[in-house]
């Protein structure tokens, strides 16, 4: 049984990790090198790093806060945030990422992905996608869901794994912030459609809606969240102690 992967994720706003209610009304949570430092130290299996005004103001990611939040962590780091090109892969990379997640610059340029799989690897490439419910129909938005693209969620997914895309990140911004579990409708779907890992993200409350998540999509590799560890409403250990003894197989 392959092991189970639990992520916190770190949203970066002007140097500082912030949290939100469907990506809205941002409040300052802590130093993302402080949180960095801590889920390293206390049973993260890996850390996701988004600059998440990046794309959406039109510039770069902030390479100095990655540069020392790389260098005080020991597990894989995946960073996301204004990467339209190579250039971004190799700046990012460099400044100590293990995997980069690219939204918003996929969607500008598909050939993104591809590019980067075939000159990094597809282990390399994590295609990160806001998914909201528009009409009954699962939407791909952009700009950290600021912009519906009035794409399908479901056929741009399945697009990004036939480009070479390795990990799919499925953000639904229904349940994000929310606290009442993982969009499994949307997660089943999509795990369903790929062969690749697929990392659940948005909802996740309490220590049972990960057990939910595991159970209910037994394939599923990993679930990501943020506030409910930021501020220490679930921690790590706790959490991967009660996934054991349901049977689920975690690293502890």
């Amino acid at each position: 049984m392959i092991t189970k992967r639990i992520i916190p994720c770190l949203d970066v706003k002007n140097g500082r990790v912030v949290k939100g209610v469907n990506f809205l009304g941002l409040a300052d949570v802590s130093s993302p090198v402080k949180l960095a430092d801590f889920y390293s130290k206390n049973g993260a299996d890996e850390l996701v790093f988004y600059d998440i005004t990046a794309s959406y103001e039109g510039r770069a990611l902030f390479t100095d806060i990655l540069k020392e939040v790389a260098s005080k962590i020991f597990i894989p780091l995946t960073v996301g945030g204004g990467i339209n090109t190579l250039d971004d892969f190799d700046r990012v990379l460099k400044c100590g990422a293990d995997k980069v997640s690219v939204n918003s610059g996929a969607i500008k340029n598909p050939d993104l992905i591809a590019a980067a799989a075939q000159k990094y690897g597809d282990q390399c490439v994590v295609l990160s996608v806001d998914v909201k419910r528009v009409d009954g129909h699962f939407c791909v938005f952009a700009k950290g869901g600021r912009e519906n693209t009035g794409m399908d969620a479901l056929e741009w997914i399945k697009k990004g794994e036939e480009s070479g895309a390795g990990e799919i990140v499925v953000n639904s911004i229904d349940t994000d912030g929310v606290k009442k579990g993982f969009d499994l409708e949307m997660l089943k779907a999509v795990n369903e459609l790929v062969s690749v890992p697929v990392i659940a993200s948005g909802g996740a409350g309490c220590i049972n809606d990960f057990t939910v998540l595991f159970n209910e999509i037994p394939d599923i590799d990993a679930g990501l969240a943020a506030s409910i560890f930021h501020f220490g409403e679930v921690s790590i250990s706790d959490l991967k102690t009660e996934l054991k003894s349901k049977g689920i197989n975690v690293r502890i």
